[in-house]
């Protein structure tokens, strides 16, 4: 089965969307199903234990370099995410996007539109987009 495009599940969310149809219970929503991926972090962290967090001050070279910069720069993760944890969290990313879509359908803005901006953005500004 192939992926849905951004405009098919934007169409989706349109005619799903039945309880939450006020802009404010919609950022509200988003807000929280953004924690709850937050919190399904920390959940394999601290419950699960399938990864690690080991963060410390990052080192950064006196002459900046893309490539040194991927070598040296950490993800503070050790380990791999279980499957178990992986599933949730597949489950709460897709939360947060189905409330992101609604935003969207909300606002009258087109996803895949956000997307291919971004996109040229991280592609005219390369390493100046870095944030």
């Amino acid at each position: 089965m192939s992926a849905p495009t951004l405009e098919q599940f934007q169409q989706q969310v349109s005619e799903l969307l039945l309880r939450h149809r006020s802009l404010l219970d919609v950022m509200s929503k988003f807000g929280q199903s953004g924690a709850s991926v937050n919190r399904a972090v920390t959940k394999a962290v601290t419950d699960c234990g399938c990864i690690e967090l080991n963060a410390r001050k990052q080192e950064y070279a006196d002459e900046p370099n893309l490539e040194s910069a991927k070598s040296t720069l950490q993800s503070h993760i050790s380990g791999q995410v279980c499957e178990s944890c992986r599933d949730v969290l597949k489950s709460e990313l897709g939360r947060n996007l189905f409330y992101m879509t609604a935003m969207c359908n909300l606002l009258d803005i087109e996803l895949d539109e956000v997307v291919a901006k971004e996109y040229d953005k991280c592609s005219t500004l390369g390493l100046f987009n870095l944030t």
